[in-house]
């Protein structure tokens, strides 16, 4: 991932940290995945949690990062298919 849109996503989700008063994992990955949706176009993906695994090949646009050393986040895109 680009570095301007790395500072995107960690502004972001600083943002989206401070501004909830009580989030889960769902709602906060929502936030974020619909910013860099409207933001950059789509198809973003975003996984928050305590713990967790991942897998990634072949992937320009990808982010991991964590916030007070608890909550992780990891941000993704895919390429859009148009379905047959």
């Amino acid at each position: 991932m680009p570095p301007f849109m790395q500072i995107h996503a960690v502004e972001c989700a600083r943002k989206t940290h401070d501004s909830l008063e009580k989030f889960t994992s769902k709602t906060f990955a929502l936030t974020l995945k619909k910013e860099f949706d409207g933001v950059y176009g789509p198809a973003w993906h975003c996984i928050v949690g305590t713990s967790f695994g991942f897998f990634v090949t072949l992937c320009k646009r990808v982010s991991v990062f964590s916030m007070d050393q608890k909550l992780y986040i990891l941000l993704f895109k895919t390429t859009v298919q148009r379905a047959d």
